[in-house]
C-alpha cells in the first residue's frame, strides 16, 4: 500500500513540477480573489433564493446565482489552473476575461454584458486546452477540450436567449467531463482494462448524446443525462485510484475521501435526474442540481485543492485533519437539504443551504490559513 501511495504522490509531484516550472511568472492571486468574490456573491444569492432574510445586496446576485458559481467562480478557477499549465502570456487572457465578466456581474453597471465576457472566456479556454492537448495527445486531454466546448455551447445558448434551466445541462457537462478527464488521467496508474476503458468511452458518448438531444427534447434528454451521470459515478467508484489511496494517510487519504463521497453524490444526482427529469424549478430541480454542483463538484474542489493550489500559487499547504470538519458538514447539510426537498419542507431547506455555505467558506478559510502557515 505504501508503494501505491508513493506512486500517487510522485504523480502529484510531477503535476506540481509541471506548473512551477512555468517560465511566465504571472501572479494568479488577483484572479483567485475575483473567483472568491464570485463564490461569495453566488452563495449570498443562493441563500436569498432559499428564503433567508439577508441584506439583498444587488438583485442581480439572486438572478445570477448559477452563472456566478459556474462561470464566475469555477470558470475563472479552471482558467487560472490551465493558464498556469500553459506557461505563456497569452494564456492569462482567458482568466482575465472571465474575471472581467465576474466583476461586471457582481458590481458592474446595469446592462453590463457579462455574459459576452463568459462566452469569450470559454472560447479562449477551449483554444488554450487544444494547445495543451497537442503537448499531450491522449483521451484525457481530449475530454478536457470537450468539457470546455460544453461550457462554450451553454454560454452561447445563454446569449441566444435560452433560459438557465435549458443551459444548465451544458454547464453540468462542462464540469463533469472536465473532472472525468482529470480522473481518467490519474486512473491510468491503475491501468484499467480495455473493457473498462470502452465502458468509459460509451458513457461519454451517452452524455454527449443527451446534451445534443436536449436541444429538441429537453425532458427526455435530461433523464438520459441523469443515466449517464449515474453510470459515470459507478465507473469512477470501481476504477478510480481513490479506492486504493483511501487506505493511506494524511492529505492523500483526505483527497480520496473527498473523491469517493463526491462520486456517491454524482450517482444520487444522476438517479434524481433520471426519475424527475428537468423540473425547471421547484424543490426537485433544487435537489438534482445541488446533488451534482454541491455534492459532487465541491467535493472534487475540496479534494484537489491541496494539490492544485500549491502548484498555482507556488506555496505548499500545511494539511491539517480539521479539513475533514467542513467536508463532513458539506455532506450532512446536503443530505438534510435533499431530505427537505423531498418532504417539501422549505424552512429546513434554507437552514441546510446556510450550512452548505458555511462548509464551503469554512474549507476555504482553513486552506488559506494552511497557506499562511506554510509561507512563514
Amino acid at each position: 500500500m505504501t508503494g501505491v501511495a508513493c506512486e500517487y504522490g510522485l504523480f502529484a509531484k510531477g503535476v506540481t513540477e509541471h506548473f512551477v516550472g512555468d517560465p511566465v511568472r504571472v501572479p494568479p492571486q488577483p484572479f483567485l480573489i475575483v473567483g472568491a468574490l464570485a463564490l461569495v456573491s453566488g452563495l449570498w444569492g443562493g441563500l436569498l433564493r432559499a428564503g433567508m432574510a439577508l441584506p439583498a445586496g444587488r438583485a442581480l446576485w439572486i438572478l445570477s446565482h448559477g452563472p456566478l458559481m459556474v462561470c464566475g467562480f469555477l470558470g475563472t478557477l479552471i482558467s487560472v489552473e490551465r493558464a498556469t499549465a500553459l506557461g505563456r502570456p497569452a494564456g492569462w487572457l482567458v482568466p482575465a476575461v472571465t474575471a472581467a465578466g465576474t466583476l461586471g456581474m457582481v458590481a458592474g453597471p446595469f446592462g453590463f454584458p457579462a455574459v459576452w465576457f463568459f462566452v469569450i472566456g470559454s472560447v479562449g479556454l477551449t483554444a488554450l486546452l487544444m494547445v495543451l492537448a497537442r503537448r499531450r495527445p491522449d483521451f484525457a486531454s481530449t475530454l478536457l477540450v470537450a468539457g470546455s466546448v460544453c461550457w462554450m455551447t451553454g454560454n452561447l445558448l445563454w446569449v441566444a436567449g435560452w433560459t438557465i434551466p435549458f443551459v444548465v445541462p451544458w454547464w453540468v457537462g462542462f464540469l463533469v467531463v472536465t473532472i472525468a478527464g482529470e480522473r481518467l488521467e490519474l486512473s491510468s496508474l491503475r491501468r484499467p482494462s480495455k473493457s473498462s476503458r470502452a465502458q468509459f468511452s460509451a458513457i461519454m458518448v451517452l452524455l454527449a448524446a443527451s446534451l445534443l438531444a436536449g436541444l429538441a427534447y429537453p425532458q427526455a434528454a435530461f433523464r438520459l443525462l441523469g443515466l449517464s451521470l449515474f453510470l459515470l459515478a459507478v465507473w469512477l467508484l470501481i476504477n478510480d485510484l481513490a479506492r486504493v489511496t483511501v487506505r493511506t494517510k494524511g492529505v492523500t487519504r483526505f483527497t480520496a475521501v473527498c473523491l469517493l463521497t463526491g462520486f456517491v453524490w454524482l450517482a444520487i444526482g444522476g438517479l434524481s435526474a433520471l426519475i424527475w427529469g428537468n423540473a425547471m424549478t421547484g424543490l426537485a430541480y433544487d435537489a438534482v442540481l445541488h446533488a451534482v454542483f454541491v455534492g459532487f463538484v465541491f467535493a472534487m474542489i475540496f479534494g484537489h485543492a491541496p494539490i492544485v493550489f500549491p502548484a498555482v500559487i507556488r506555496r505548499p499547504i500545511d494539511f491539517r485533519p480539521i479539513a475533514y470538519l467542513p467536508l463532513g458538514l458539506l455532506h450532512v447539510s446536503l443530505a438534510f437539504r435533499l431530505g427537505a426537498d423531498a418532504a417539501g419542507w422549505s424552512e429546513a431547506r434554507f437552514w441546510a443551504a446556510a450550512l452548505n455555505a458555511i462548509a464551503i467558506v469554512g474549507y476555504l478559510a482553513i486552506t488559506a490559513a494552511s497557506l499562511r502557515r506554510s509561507s512563514r
